[in-house]
């Protein structure tokens, strides 16, 4: 497996980038930048790719409706060439809390314009015309509206440093996982849970890899969590850190009905628990949220305890199929539990 990690940051990203230097020194394979409604992503990934030298630079995500599939094209192969060669393009459909709450645009159909971004982008990529006769229309016609002559179809006018760039997408509900399965050179889960891989999305990888493209070799997967390597109390304690954020997701991304994440916290078996988190987050009731996140799931999704329960966690992501094990140390000195880590793969 790969080791990465997803660039953190509170409110200053030139600082947590500064910190990538000494991960990609410690063996590091991959960082991912977010990109929810805070800075952007493309920025601080071109920042990382002047600053390393080797580390592979991946979005995780950019949404597919706030950019153009042009647009994307662009981003992708301007971050491809200034990183040399070391760009991966991490896509997603995000929620409609993002797209129409930030962006101000409809979430509709994210299925057909995730498949028709992925087309356009590998089609534009070689430098060819975009063309597309699908739900995203290019190029204009008259009929559109378009003033005569500017309805040519245009190829990238630069040459990118590849021909194709890894796309990588991020998918939870079995219909998105099933086409990430077909189309997609690596998917992006969120709270995995290796052992029950299988039974929430097992079916759907299946589906999808009976339609895949051979060309595109296997599909990579990127899952992991925080990690804490040490005996005692204090180290397992460590997990509780890990509460927020998954009470955040259950509970707060998405409105009742529409929250994917909350979601697969009914699909793992527990429909009660992510119920009365979401009811108790979109209350405001941060804390009592929080204290509802299962153990069991806490200690199955992260890496945290004594060298012996590691290498059995990561045997447990490797036979899930986890290519690239996505890392959040919780140490002063996140390099060296890279390092160890790194010896334990």
């Amino acid at each position: 497996m790969k080791l990465s990690t997803m660039l953190t940051y509170d409110g200053n990203p030139r600082a947590a980038a500064d910190q990538v230097v000494a991960l990609e020194k410690a063996g590091l394979d991959t960082v991912w930048v977010a990109e929810a409604y805070g800075f952007d992503s493309p920025t601080l990934m071109g920042y990382l790719a002047a600053k390393t030298e080797t580390i592979e630079i991946g979005s995780a995500i950019l949404n597919i409706y706030s950019r153009t599939p042009g647009a994307l094209l662009q981003t992708a192969a301007g971050l491809d060439n200034v990183s040399n060669g070391r760009a991966i393009l991490g896509l997603g459909a995000s929620g409609p809390q993002v797209i129409e709450g930030f962006h101000g645009l409809p979430y509709s159909k994210p299925l057909a314009r995730t498949a028709e971004v992925i087309e356009i982008i590998r089609s534009g990529l070689k430098r060819e015309p975009l063309v597309s006769d699908g739900l995203i229309k290019l190029p204009l016609t008259k009929e559109d509206g378009a003033v005569t002559g500017l309805g040519k179809p245009l190829k990238l006018l630069t040459k990118p440093e590849r021909s194709s760039i890894p796309i990588y997408v991020a998918a939870l509900g079995p219909k998105n996982v099933e086409q990430a399965a077909e189309l997609a050179d690596g998917w992006l889960p969120h709270l995995f849970w290796p052992e029950k891989f299988g039974q929430v999305w097992g079916d759907a990888i299946k589906a999808g890899s009976a339609r895949r493209d051979p060309s595109l070799g296997a599909m990579n997967i990127v899952a992991g969590g925080m990690v804490a390597i040490g005996e005692g109390p204090e180290t397992k304690a460590l997990l509780d850190f890990a509460r927020p954020l998954f009470a955040l997701y259950v509970g707060g991304m998405g409105a009742k009905g529409k929250n994917f994440y909350n979601d697969v916290a009914c699909a793992y078996g527990y429909e009660k628990e992510a119920t009365e988190i979401q009811e108790l987050y979109l209350s405001g009731k941060k804390r009592e949220a929080e204290a509802l996140v299962p153990l069991e799931w806490l200690e199955a999704a992260n890496l945290v305890g004594p060298e012996s329960y590691i290498k059995e966690r990561l045997a447990a992501f490797k036979e899930a199929g986890v290519t690239s094990l996505n890392v959040h140390p919780a140490a002063e000195n996140p390099a060296a539990v890279v390092e160890h880590l790194k010896s334990l793969i």
